[in-house]
């Protein structure tokens, strides 16, 4: 057994009654909670139990079961269709140049508002003995370039087994990119290991997609975890998703943005939380993911304002969704504000003249309308340079 699984095994909880335990009777109530863990198990790693400073913290709210869980509205057990979009076993296509590949079943610790809790931490429902018919779909399906390794937690596989994985993908000429989906960097970050970086620099080009929801889980050994892949080659990235009572404040967000970047992650995703059942109340109004792209974009780099989306239910794909920034379009010009509330024109390009000048077309401009002073003025158009963003 390796030290990361010996950690797991014997420094997780995994049972109510450990629960109460570690937080006390008075903060979990065993029998009220019974139903809610007997729908989607609980498993907490040491490195999640570390972060949880005290009872309803927003890592408390991640993952400890509440009766909140029973209370169904307008939930949905597969809110995004994944298995109507699942020709074979552990293969959901939706986009037509990738695919998910479901490759492991279990967490290291299980979220509560998961999108794939009527599935996961069941090794029946993500079967690891039906992989021949998956690799068979991809092999066919010489559209697919990019393949997402899933669960459960890929990362959870020994690195023989994912070994295995990589080797039968890099196989298959079409496919270009593998990716992993990981939030085990938060969870078990022990599983960053020099064996497993060493293996895996033999299959790049080779990205993980990790999730941090808060900036406390950027602990000194996350961040050294993340260090260790990012030496090993492996581009990093960031999906978060927007949780009622974790960070749905636009403080919080710019910290965990700030905070990634500096871990060398590229912020990549805020989702709305799904409607999955079991999840909702989680969800936050749409409003509020809007006013916290509103904070970042142009208050902070570039590099540090994901995309917003709502990954469609009943399988539409995700969705970006931006503030209002534009207020009217027409052939002659487009009118806009910038992050700062200041409005702008754009003029659109001139097409009877460009006909008339050919080569020498009149290059389009941007002219501010609304601004108070001077030192506004030059603020604005410093801004607008190219690269600056």
């Amino acid at each position: 057994m390796s030290e990361w699984q010996k950690i797991l095994r014997e420094g997780s909880i995994d049972t109510l009654e450990k629960l109460a335990e570690k937080f006390g009777a008075e903060n979990i109530d065993v029998e009220a909670l019974r139903p809610a863990f007997d729908n989607f198990q609980m498993r907490i790693t040491p490195a999640a139990l570390e972060q949880i400073k005290e009872v309803g913290d927003p890592m408390w709210q991640q993952y400890v079961p509440t009766v909140e869980e029973l209370d169904v509205v307008d939930g949905v057990i597969d809110s995004l269709d994944e298995d109507g979009d699942s020709p074979v076993p552990n293969i959901t296509h939706r986009y037509p140049d990738r695919a998910l590949f479901l490759v492991s079943p279990v967490c290291a610790t299980y979220c509560r508002f998961c999108t794939r809790r009527r599935k996961v931490g069941d090794p029946e429902k993500i079967p690891l003995n039906q992989f021949d018919s998956a690799f068979e779909y991809l092999r066919q399906h010489t559209e697919i370039r990019d393949v997402i390794m899933s669960g459960g937690d890929p990362m959870m596989l020994s690195d023989r087994r994912l070994e295995y994985f990589f080797q039968q993908l890099r196989a298959i000429p079409h496919i270009e990119i593998i990716r992993i989906g990981s939030r085990i960097t938060s969870h078990l970050p022990e599983r960053i290991t020099p064996e497993f970086c060493e293996m895996v620099q033999k299959y790049h080009p080779v990205y993980m997609n990790t999730h941090f929801n808060h900036p406390d889980e950027l602990t000194p050994a996350a961040v050294a975890s993340l260090d260790r892949l990012s030496k090993a080659g492996i581009p990093l990235g960031c999906q978060t998703v927007l949780l009622k009572g974790v960070n749905d404040d636009p403080k919080i967000m710019m910290e965990l943005m700030h905070r990634l970047l500096k871990a060398r992650v590229r912020p990549y995703y805020i989702y709305m939380a799904d409607q999955v059942a079991g999840g909702e109340h989680f969800r936050t109004q749409v409003q509020k993911g809007l006013e916290i792209i509103k904070a970042l974009r142009g208050w902070t780099s570039g590099l540090a304002v994901p995309h917003f989306v709502i990954d469609a239910p009943g399988g539409g794909g995700k969705v970006p969704l931006l503030p209002e920034y534009v207020e009217e379009i027409n052939d002659d010009e487009v009118v806009f504000r910038n992050y700062q509330g200041q409005r702008f024109t754009y003029k659109q390009p001139r097409q009877a003249a460009a006909a008339a000048c050919g080569s020498d077309q009149e290059q389009p401009d941007i002219v501010p309308i609304e601004i108070a002073a001077k030192h506004s003025r030059r603020k604005a158009v410093g801004g607008r340079r190219k690269g600056t963003g």
